[in-house]
């Protein structure tokens, strides 16, 4: 535990700071203060001639910061995604803060398990802030700000995105600030150690390769790939290392390589966390290690700020039927196919589900394929732990989420922010920043930076999604730098086969399920769910209850390495 990150707020003492990150101050004199003297002294100051709002709105880049004034308040923030992260905690009046939620549960009294937050962690596969695992333990949000003053704790964000839809937009001036804007943003993350970046071979990380090389004259490329049919994406990162002549490093991942690893990577966490790529890009960090990387750049953020996204698409379909007159829809449309025999016929089967999914509001239609709500909760928990929790309080959050955003934005760009959330802030940024952390490798995300997110604000709506083409304009602009193949194929990243190799593999099949088994034991899940989850549906649909067997065995992995309580 970092007792320097754990003091407590206290008047007359040495005031607490924890500062993390590269903050970047847009007024010149905190830039300059943050040079000579440290981001504390730069924080302070912007503390000293503004509002708590106003300090960390007047900063970009990555950051997390805790701060004690000598007056006695305590100010805390974290970047726009939360690409650093910050939680605390108030014990008998006193705040306290650090980066990780289980130094903060550690302290006396020691922090129980919160049943809700098992909730939220199977049905979102993550536990997004401001919970975390531990009762009484908070994560701040993402472009969040905290001050404690006289006993009082306010939380409030300090920036919402802002969309501006622009009367005219050309093609060609945009194209070329975008591509400037890239290559800014790539610089600003090279420092001078050897340039690597991750190689997925989709567009963002090509396109961050590509820029690196330019750049520097030199990249080093490091990919993962799977010994699995429809997994592996090791062709594309080739054509793409081929193209800008970068220095390429390939691993395969093997079963046995989870099994060994998987302990490790779950204890790692300062709280469950069920994203399964983690384990490649921990693969792919631990390859650049060891050749002597101490930073990589990830391609993170491009499909969430610019439209990459199938379920962008599949969701503008569902948008059409908006535009249905409502007599037609009322009168008959749902009358005829949801609440009559004829919806159940072969030829009317796609119309009615149609009409179920379209008559949902957003953000509530994109639930309707949760994991967890088709499995049933009632079928999944124990009834004695499913009385202790709010099974609505999930689908609350993602609606207050959704109702943040200012101005009259369209619907795509209602879910870009939603993403923004519970897509990058809450699952891809956790994952690389912990598979990188524990690899011990830096981390920076080119496509976050505050240049290419206000581009992106005002990027129209069409040029993120034109009819049903994702991500037109970025993959337009980057036409002719990026490889034809690559610009063609379909988004795919670093997915984990772990469900094939849960049914082929006996290691993996043994671990997962002496996994499954012991979590049984802990009045969480029930056995009979456990028993079916992995003799009858894991068989049948690999792929499709994988994913549930992955989240609950990583939840046990995690609960393992806790101290007894």
């Amino acid at each position: 535990m970092n007792e320097a990150l754990l003091a407590p707020t206290s008047t007359g003492a040495a005031p607490p700071a924890l500062t993390l990150g590269t903050p970047r101050f847009r007024d010149s004199r905190l830039a300059d203060l943050a040079r000579a003297q440290g981001d504390a002294a730069a924080w302070q100051a912007a503390l000293a001639h503004g509002s708590a709002a106003q300090a960390a709105a007047g900063a970009s880049g990555d950051f997390a910061v805790g701060i004690t004034s000598i007056a006695g308040r305590t100010f805390l923030a974290v970047d726009r995604f939360a690409i650093r992260t910050l939680c605390w905690r108030v014990i008998n009046g006193t705040l306290h803060f650090a980066e990780r939620a289980d130094d903060l549960a550690a302290l006396p009294p020691r922090a129980e398990i919160d049943p809700q937050a098992i909730f939220d962690y199977l049905y979102f596969h993550v536990i997004p802030s401001p919970r975390t695992v531990f009762q009484g333990v908070q994560r701040m949000p993402p472009a969040h700000y905290a001050l404690f003053e006289n006993g009082q704790l306010t939380v409030a964000p300090y920036w919402v995105p802002e969309f501006r839809e622009p009367a005219s937009a050309a093609f060609e001036p945009l194209a070329a600030e975008f591509r400037q804007r890239v290559q800014q943003a790539v610089a600003t993350q090279l420092d001078g150690s050897k340039p690597a970046c991750f190689l997925s071979g989709g567009t963002d990380s090509s396109t961050v390769a590509g820029m690196t090389k330019q750049l520097a004259g030199r990249a080093a490329t490091y990919s993962i790939g799977f010994e699995a049919e429809g997994y592996d994406e090791m062709q594309f990162a080739r054509i793409a290392a081929q193209r800008f002549g970068t220095e390429h490093h390939e691993y395969y991942v093997t079963p046995d390589d989870l099994v060994r690893s998987i302990p490790a990577v779950a204890a790692h966490f300062d709280q469950p966390f069920g994203n399964s790529s983690v384990l490649p890009a921990y693969y792919c960090a631990k390859m650049a290690r060891e050749d002597g990387v101490t930073k990589l750049l990830a391609g993170d953020g491009g499909d969430e700020l610019y439209g990459g996204n199938a379920r962008y698409a599949k969701q503008r379909v569902f948008g059409f039927y908006d535009n249905v007159p409502r007599l037609l829809r009322h009168g008959l449309l749902e009358p005829l196919l949801v609440k009559t025999p004829l919806g159940a016929l072969p030829l009317a089967r796609k119309g009615r589900s149609y009409v179920e999914q379209a008559k949902v509001p957003l953000p509530d239609r994109m639930q309707m394929y949760n994991l967890l709500l088709r499995l049933d909760p009632r079928q999944v928990f124990m009834p004695d732990f499913l009385a202790r929790v709010d099974e609505a309080d999930p689908l609350r959050q993602q609606r207050a989420v959704w109702q943040q955003v200012s101005g009259d934005a369209s619907a795509l760009n209602l879910m870009l922010a939603y993403d923004w959330r519970y897509t990058l802030a809450e699952a891809d940024l956790p994952k690389v920043r912990g598979s990188t952390a524990l690899a011990g490798v830096a981390v920076g995300y080119p496509f976050l930076d505050q240049g290419l997110l206000d581009f992106s604000l005002t990027l129209a709506s069409e040029y993120k999604l034109k009819g049903q083409k994702l991500r037109w304009f970025f993959k337009e602009a980057l036409r002719g730098f990026l490889p034809d193949e690559i610009l063609a194929k379909k988004k795919q990243g670093f997915g984990l086969p772990f469900g094939v190799w849960a049914n082929r593999h006996e290691g993996l099949k043994r671990f997962a399920t002496d996994s499954l088994q012991s979590l049984a034991g802990r009045g969480i899940v029930q056995p009979a769910f456990i028993d079916s989850l992995l003799k009858e549906r894991l068989p049948e649909h690999p792929g499709y209850y994988g994913e549930m067997v992955w989240i609950l065995m990583m939840l046990e992995q995690w609960l393992r390495a806790q101290p007894p309580r």
